[in-house]
């Protein structure tokens, strides 16, 4: 088609600022789960932003043509999973910046699920990558104390887990064939809503959900918009849109940027700290993410010059 760009081209500026921005929004994105959640309980934060994020763009959107299982599993793993669990690993103490990074791990996760459900085979550079991350993870939860505490860490993981786990049902929902994935996102933020307000209603009880309600705050609305709009609608929307016009690997690796935007917030608006071994376990898992993404061509380079 004309005008669209070749297989091997750059990023156009123009997408290239989009991208650009959507990695920005999605870094902030920790830092207003932080202030969401001190007015309102985690869970029904969830639920709200993806009552907010469902409608009404579901009436602007068809749903793609894919079993009602599939949207149930994506909904009750990456979304109900996932948020459930960030939100409350932030709302117990887990630092923005290094719930951004160590959220990073599902990269390592998706690989050892794609290996046990899809028989995937790992290459050398796969194999190096995941016990970077490892090693780098280990570090991280190693120097849980006052500034990070062990529960935070912990939750963080599973949420990364529970990523991994509906990247593995999104492989799953590929198989019918192209579809708009902002629509199937859309769509599929129906199934969260009830499943956390019973978990709500459960763990966090009615008489703080009905507070958090009558005493609704600015902050608290700013933040549920934020993350049903920004994060979601227009994040997911352009980073699809980015997907569809150029290959994946020359879109997917800006999402490496995302904790360092997440850690620069962190410090900017929390005054979030490090420690050395911080660092360090955030550099092996970078590294580790780095080496599973373009290990394989370098390795495959130096096979040949060899």
């Amino acid at each position: 088609m004309r005008g669209m760009p070749t297989l091997h081209a750059p990023l156009r500026p123009k997408d290239l600022l989009l991208a650009l921005v959507v990695i920005l929004v999605w870094g902030v994105n920790f830092a207003v789960i932080k202030v969401g959640v001190a007015d309102v309980p985690p869970l029904l934060l969830a639920a709200l932003r993806f009552m907010v994020a469902a409608f009404p763009a579901m009436l602007f959107f068809r749903a793609p043509k894919v079993p009602l299982r599939l949207y149930v599993i994506y909904g009750l793993t990456i979304s109900v999973g996932q948020f459930s669990l960030l939100f409350s690993a932030i709302h117990v103490g887990m630092p923005t910046g290094l719930a951004s990074l160590v959220l990073q791990s599902q990269a390592v996760f998706t690989m050892l699920f794609a290996a046990f459900f899809l028989k995937e085979r790992w290459h050398l550079n796969q194999l190096a990558g995941l016990m970077l991350a490892a090693v780098g993870l280990v570090l991280i939860g190693s120097a849980h104390g006052l500034s990070m505490p062990l529960a935070g860490f912990m939750l963080t993981v599973a949420a990364a887990v529970m990523w991994a786990s509906g990247n593995i049902v999104t492989r799953a929902v590929g198989r019918y064939g192209p579809m708009n994935q902002l629509a199937f996102v859309v769509w599929a933020s129906l199934v969260p809503p009830i499943p956390l307000l019973l978990l709500s209603a459960w763990l966090e009880g009615p008489a703080a959900m009905a507070n958090a309600l009558q005493h609704f705050s600015w902050h608290a609305f700013a933040a549920v918009a934020y993350l049903a709009w920004a994060a979601t609608l227009f994040g997911y929307g352009v980073w699809t849109g980015l997907l569809a016009r150029y290959p994946a690997n020359r879109v997917a690796p800006f999402t490496l940027l995302v904790p360092l935007v997440g850690l620069t917030t962190g410090w900017i608006v929390f005054g979030e700290a490090l420690k050395p071994v911080h660092f360090a376990g955030g550099a092996l898992l970078m590294a580790g993410l780095l080496v599973n993404l373009f290990g394989g061509r370098l390795f495959v380079r130096l096979k040949w010059q060899t």
